[in-house]
């Protein structure tokens, strides 16, 4: 199954924490890194006062059931000292969310696909189209599409390679 990654980090070295996910991602058991993205720099959307985020799009192709790779997710974030509080999009080690899973379209409590936020955040949006262009994204239509509504709002691609 192809997956899509969107992984972002604003704390505790933040390229260093989606570099080091990255190959975790890669590693995980029946999975393969197809490519990821070049990182980005990108503002927060959330609580004002936090540092900018880095961010990246991975693409996995896995044998992992959809349930099992959502849960090594959050084992890889657990991994980078990932603390869930009751600030919503506050700052944070490491983000790790799935984007697509092939084409699948659902809504459950612990898992929602596409990601509900991912035709309208342009720190997904960009790397996203760096890596798969030609995407169409189920339910939102052709990613060249989501693009042209989608302003970068002071992304900034790095020189920095993962």
């Amino acid at each position: 199954m192809r997956a899509y990654i969107g992984l972002g980090s604003n704390l505790a070295d933040p390229l260093q924490q989606v570099k080091s996910a990255l190959s975790e991602l890669g590693a995980l058991p029946e999975t393969k890194t197809i490519t990821h993205s070049s990182l980005y720099q990108s503002a927060p959307l959330g609580p004002a006062g936090q540092p900018d985020y880095i961010n990246a799009v991975c693409i996995l192709d896995t044998r992992l059931p959809l349930e099992r790779l959502f849960d090594s997710l959050l084992e890889i974030e657990d991994r980078h000292g990932r603390i869930r509080g009751a600030e919503r999009w506050g700052p944070r080690t490491l983000d790790l969310d799935l984007l697509l899973y092939g084409d699948v379209q659902m809504e459950h409590a612990r898992i929602t696909l596409p990601h509900p936020h991912l035709h309208e955040r342009s720190f997904v949006l960009y790397p996203l189209h760096e890596v798969a262009p030609e995407l169409v994204i189920p339910g939102h239509g052709p990613l060249v599409e989501l693009l042209k509504r989608c302003p970068a709002q002071g992304l900034r691609k790095l020189d920095e390679q993962a």
